[in-house]
């Protein structure tokens, strides 16, 4: 029987050495490597600075702080997200503010950031007030989510329409595009992550992109403590003195180490890109036999990094009656296939429906439908670079074999 992961990191002796020059040079914490992959990051996404740090939760909270986010102000985000997206929110003591997603890009729903703003905010002096809370509405958090970018063009007019800030939460999709437009050129900022799931990774990190130098400064003195003196200053002249420290600040910074691994893989991206595409093709054509799953969708226009294949059971083609049975299926379809060694994951989670959320706010899952239906009926199919052509023969072999199990043929 195959062993099939859900994704094995794409790293070799490459990654293993770039680490150990780090070792090696006795500058481990954060240095010249990190300063190297922040350019090399940003370059390849056409930004003029890159901050990095411990993760992309870290590098969204920096964005939001550096933005001025702080309590009495709401953050509209997608509720078909990891956690860590309205999370990120939070911490700044500001409230996330859920809208709907699409179904077939699992991306933000256009039509209901617009009526989550008409319905619930009235401008008053040029600022949109939350009718029930009073808070200030200030910004959007735009999730391009699996290697697909939302539609920021269209979430971009009304962001700008309202005066609004614009970040985008890029975890999955680093490389991704809008007709030859990278994520990250349409809001103020853009953060990303290199954990082991992702296309490319330095076990755990992030980075924050962005073109604005006064918000680089910034990014850059917070992720450090808010030291007066940065690190490397500091070591170059009179290192025997401590730096000030005036503002609140943080401990989100990167090691040499993990640079040195992203570096590595940072030469690996267009070929693991590549790869993953291919293997997604392979998916689409071979998964026709599947009616009931529904392939990733994408725009016209729009370039897909595949961060995760992910489908949606289609429900009805199986002749269930709601999303309630559709999601029974799906369980049952993916303990079949762990049961034969298979990994699979849902999507993300539909996060209005997570306790923290669904309490704090007295949410319901019918709120949101197209994030409950992504939440109940979405599943991630195993994709790395080193997946085969027979493996994924093998994995929709076990897709069929699993249907028929289940209904009783």
């Amino acid at each position: 029987m195959k062993n099939i992961p859900v994704m094995i990191p794409h790293i070799g002796k490459e990654e293993v050495e770039m680490m150990a020059k780090a070792v090696e040079s006795g500058w481990v914490a954060q240095g010249p490597m990190v300063a190297e992959f922040e350019k090399g990051v940003s370059a390849h996404e056409n930004k003029k600075f890159g901050v990095a740090t411990t993760s992309c939760t870290t590098a969204l909270h920096l964005a939001l702080v550096a933005l001025g986010v702080k309590e009495g102000q709401d953050v509209i985000v997608p509720s078909f997200t990891f956690v860590a997206t309205p999370n990120s929110v939070m911490y700044t003591k500001a409230e996330p503010v859920f809208v709907d997603v699409d179904e077939k890009t699992y991306n933000m729903k256009v039509s209901s950031l617009e009526e989550k703003i008409s319905k619930d905010y009235i401008l008053k002096n040029g600022k949109l007030i939350n009718k029930k809370t009073n808070n200030i509405l200030t910004g959007v958090i735009a999730v391009n989510l699996f290697g697909l970018c939302a539609d920021l063009e269209r979430i971009k007019e009304i962001t700008d329409k309202y005066n609004l800030f614009l970040l985008e939460d890029s975890a999955c999709a680093f490389g991704a595009k809008i007709n030859g437009k990278y994520e990250g050129s349409f809001g103020k900022m853009s953060c990303l992550s290199f954990h082991p799931r992702k296309s490319i990774t330095t076990g755990e990190g992030g980075m924050v992109l962005t073109d604005d130098e006064e918000l680089n400064n910034t990014l850059k003195k917070l992720r450090s403590h808010a030291a007066s003196v940065s690190e490397v200053n500091r070591h170059l002249n009179k290192g025997y003195l401590l730096p000030e420290f005036n503002e609140l600040g943080y401990n989100y910074r990167m090691t040499d180490i993990q640079a040195g691994m992203g570096l590595a893989q940072l030469l690996k991206f267009e070929d693991i890109t590549e790869k993953r595409r291919k293997i997604a093709s392979i998916y689409d054509e071979k998964l026709k036999k599947v009616e009931f799953l529904d392939v990733p969708y994408v725009p016209e226009g729009f370039y897909h990094t595949y961060q995760s294949y992910v489908c949606m059971l289609n429900y009805k083609k199986l002749g269930l009656s709601s999303i309630k049975e559709g999601k029974e299926f799906r369980n049952k379809l993916m303990g079949f296939l762990d049961d034969n060694k298979i990994a699979t994951r849902v999507g993300t989670h539909a996060t209005h429906m997570l306790g923290l959320y669904k309490e704090k706010y007295n949410l319901k899952e019918e709120d949101l439908m197209g994030a409950y239906a992504c939440d109940s009926l979405s599943i991630t199919l195993p994709l790395y670079y080193t997946l085969t052509e027979e493996d994924q023969d093998y994995i929709i072999d076990k897709i069929l074999e699993g249907y028929k199990e289940i209904i009783g043929e």
